[in-house]
């Protein structure tokens, strides 16, 4: 279901500044007053000088506006899309790798995604998660162009505050997914589409049945060449049954960093295997002829910080200003989501936590910050659904909360905080027909990837908080 409100607009990406200075280095030289060179002898060799200095500036302004060309075309500015040459018609498959922070690919030799960087689009300083930057949230954003508040899974678990009804990451009962995601969409205009895992896609829901054969139920021991043999199956199928749209997905490197934070040779081996997986898959798309002509649109979900148990925040440390019975606590890290009962006023608990964090005598206190929902910093869109806890607690990077003391000394990896955090950054890379060759754009939010996907497709959008205007700053124009 789509927010009520009319969405918000996101901040679209600037169009490339390509004015030029009126004024001319040629036109400065020819500026001099030749009346005063008449009588000198030497003027002649004066205007030789001059001509030459003017025959160089000549040949330099040449030169560049040659350059600019030669480059604004390798770019992709102000061309067009390419052809299809053996599909009849566009193709977009999703690949997600979960927790793949911007930067992983420059751990290893990753020839493939480097192929796909080098031929196609990519966000040069990465894509920006929505917040709270954890998987689920993440995933059916990215489907669905909404903010978590719109779409209704505002976290990996929560619960329903009038039912009392707790999602967990096993749960497809639709009434939690709100929001049209993309398979949905796609369903919607009688196209056809397929999923290999991603999040939400078993849900059944409005014209998607997860049909046998194209939705694949999420199963993490399938091993990831079955996965990508799945998808390479559909491109041998007659042209006019190949889905539109697919999704693909790993749980690596998530899995790893989970365990041992972004700086672990585990992380380097497993952006490894995961370049090895993109490889085969460009050499299947290959062998059938279509690689050229589908459009892969490679990206992750979230990144990844180190944690360590010495940067803690206990929450019991507080009970000289205020006690937080475990019961109010959804939950804790990176997240901390507390829901008082009716009776407790939100602002109150707000008030009195901050005052023992910052008081300087709770450890790490200064590293946390409570809000009510309503007065988080609007970037954030996190306020609109009543399944969000009221008080929500914003923590430094790498920091973690815990109800009480321990003895563990345990150091791994986290995600889930403030997606302005540059850790948080996931890739995003675009390579097909309508993707610009080599070029480089900014960053943005992954609510504007449900409106890429249904351009290319040349299909109708649902409501959603992305921009309609963004596909124009990404894509070629087509033919």
């Amino acid at each position: 279901m789509a927010p009520e409100s009319k969405p918000a607009p996101s901040k679209q990406i600037p169009a490339t500044d390509q004015e030029q200075d009126s004024s001319s280095p040629s036109t400065a030289l020819l500026s001099f007053d030749t009346d005063a060179y008449s009588s000198d002898p030497s003027h002649k060799t004066s205007i030789l000088v001059v001509s030459l200095i003017l025959v160089t500036c000549i040949a330099l302004s040449a030169a560049a506006a040659f350059a600019f060309l030669f480059f604004s075309a390798a770019s992709g500015v102000n061309s067009t899309a390419r052809s299809l040459s053996k599909l009849k018609h566009p193709v977009v498959l999703l690949i997600s790798s979960d927790g793949f922070r911007f930067g992983y690919q420059f751990k290893t030799s990753t020839p493939n995604i480097d192929r796909l960087i080098a031929n196609g689009t990519e966000a040069e300083r990465g894509l920006i998660p929505v917040f709270p930057t954890l998987t689920f949230p993440n995933h059916y954003s990215i489907v669905t162009g909404l903010y978590p508040a719109y779409h209704g899974i505002i976290n990996n678990h929560f619960l329903d505050p009038v039912t009392g009804d707790a999602f967990t990451m096993a749960n497809h009962d639709s009434k939690w997914w709100l929001g049209e995601p993309l398979w949905e969409t796609v369903a919607n205009q009688g196209l056809r589409a397929a999923t290999v895992f991603w999040v939400g896609a078993e849900v059944t829901k409005g014209s998607w049945s997860c049909p046998v054969g194209f939705c694949y139920h999420y199963n993490g021991s399938v091993p990831f060449e079955e996965r990508v043999d799945a998808i390479l199956h559909y491109f041998d199928l007659p042209s006019e049954e190949i889905p539109v749209f697919m999704t693909l997905y790993f749980e690596d490197p998530d899995h790893q960093g989970h365990k041992v934070g972004p700086d672990d040779p585990q992380i380097t081996d497993a952006v490894a295997r995961i370049d090895r997986m993109l490889g085969k898959l460009i050499s299947g798309l290959e062998e059938r002829g279509v690689f050229e002509d589908v459009s892969i649109i490679l990206v992750g979900d979230h990144g990844m910080v180190g944690t360590c148990d010495k940067k803690l925040i206990i929450l019991e440390d507080l009970a000289p200003w205020i006690v937080i019975p475990e019961s109010w606590v959804q939950s804790t890290t990176p997240l901390l989501a507390i829901r008082p009962p009716p009776d407790v006023s939100p602002s109150d608990v707000v008030m009195k936590m901050n005052e023992a964090l910052q008081s300087g005598k709770v450890e790490n206190g200064k590293k946390l910050k409570l809000y009510v929902k309503e007065e988080l910093p609007s970037r954030l869109h996190y306020s609109a659904s009543d399944r969000i806890p009221p008080v929500i607690g914003l923590l430094e990077e790498g920091f973690k909360v815990e109800m009480k003391r321990s003895n563990k000394k345990e150091c791994g990896g986290a995600h889930g905080y403030d997606n302005a955090i540059f850790s948080m950054r996931t890739i995003f890379v675009g390579h097909g027909p309508q993707f610009a060759k080599g070029r480089k754009v900014p960053s943005f939010e992954n609510v504007q990837i449900y409106n890429l996907v249904t351009s290319i497709l040349n299909i109708k959008p649902a409501p959603n908080n992305g921009s309609a205007s963004f596909p124009k700053s990404i894509l070629l124009h087509s033919a």
